[in-house]
């Protein structure tokens, strides 16, 4: 049975995921931006992370809760990957503001530079609406959010599914399954270069440290939220389990490969190598510290 301090734990786990977002604002307090080398390893990192938290935790899980053929697993996967599809399609065409339109970029768009290593001022709206205060564009944004982020927050839900149970990690009274620790670690280190992302543009407008940390926050709070319903879902309905756990892979992995390896290989055009060597390190150092989660 489902108990309110469960669901509260949860929360605050998808919660410490937004937060995390935060944190790619932190360096600039310490200096003017980030370098390309160290972005390009950052996405790499997340990459690896997600990839290996997908198939080494949540695949693996899925085909342990299907009995025979893991048809509930597959359907999970591809759910997964018309989400993310359907989520994009919608950034693509939203349209908001006045005389001229302004098309909606995700929170993990870093513009493109101009001269001198300095980011464009074409902002992501998310970073224009915060910088501006517009209280219609931030609710609307938020609403778009939710559909973009809402992946994330479903891999944090989804595997605390068996939160309570035996062979857990006891965190403050309260027995968490290992996969859960390590998929809120992962979406929060993944978080880190997505908070740089937003808060690169905020620079080039002028806007406060704070403020940019904010930013970052805010472009992420839809993942607590997604994170609750994914696990009251699977908890309400422990047959469709296998489809939470794969419903959740493919939407990360299919995030990793269309959006993050991407954007990746994007910034690392403007280093030797077409940054290669920073985006394949990122990924086995990803890789190689989600391997724990094969011992359990």
């Amino acid at each position: 049975m489902v108990t309110f301090g469960q669901v509260l734990f949860v929360f605050l786990a998808g919660l410490a995921t937004a937060l995390a977002t935060g944190l790619g604002a932190v360096p600039f307090f310490l200096f003017d931006e980030i370098g390309d080398r160290w972005n390009v390893a950052l996405w790499g990192l997340a990459s690896g992370i997600m990839l290996a938290a997908s198939g080494f935790g949540l695949v693996i899980e899925g085909l342990a809760a299907s009995e025979g053929f893991p048809t509930l697993l597959l359907a999970g996967l591809g759910a997964g990957v018309v989400l993310v599809i359907v989520a994009d399609f919608v950034l693509d065409r939203v349209e908001i503001g006045g005389g001229e339109s302004e098309t909606v970029a995700t929170e993990t768009t870093t513009p493109e530079r101009t001269d001198g290593g300095q980011p464009a001022t074409d902002a992501p709206l998310a970073s224009r609406a915060v910088a501006g205060g517009d209280a219609r564009k931030l609710l609307l944004i938020l609403g778009i959010l939710t559909v973009h982020s809402f992946p994330e927050g479903v891999a944090v839900g989804v595997s605390f599914a068996d939160v309570g149970l035996d062979g857990g990690v006891p965190i403050l009274g309260v027995t968490v399954p290992v996969l859960a620790v390590f998929m809120t670690v992962a979406i929060s280190i993944h978080n880190v270069p997505e908070g740089v992302a937003v808060s690169i543009p905020l620079r080039s407008l002028g806007v406060g440290e704070w403020r940019m940390v904010g930013a970052a926050v805010f472009s992420s709070l839809p993942q607590p939220i997604g994170a609750v319903i994914a696990f009251l879902f699977v908890s309400w309905a422990r047959a469709f389990l296998p489809f939470g756990f794969g419903f959740a892979a493919g939407a990360m992995v299919f995030l990793v490969l269309t959006e993050f390896v991407p954007e990746a290989l994007e910034i690392g055009e403007r280093l030797d190598g077409n940054g290669y060597r920073e985006l394949t390190a990122g990924v086995v150092v990803g890789v190689v510290g989600m391997l724990p989660l094969l011992l359990y």
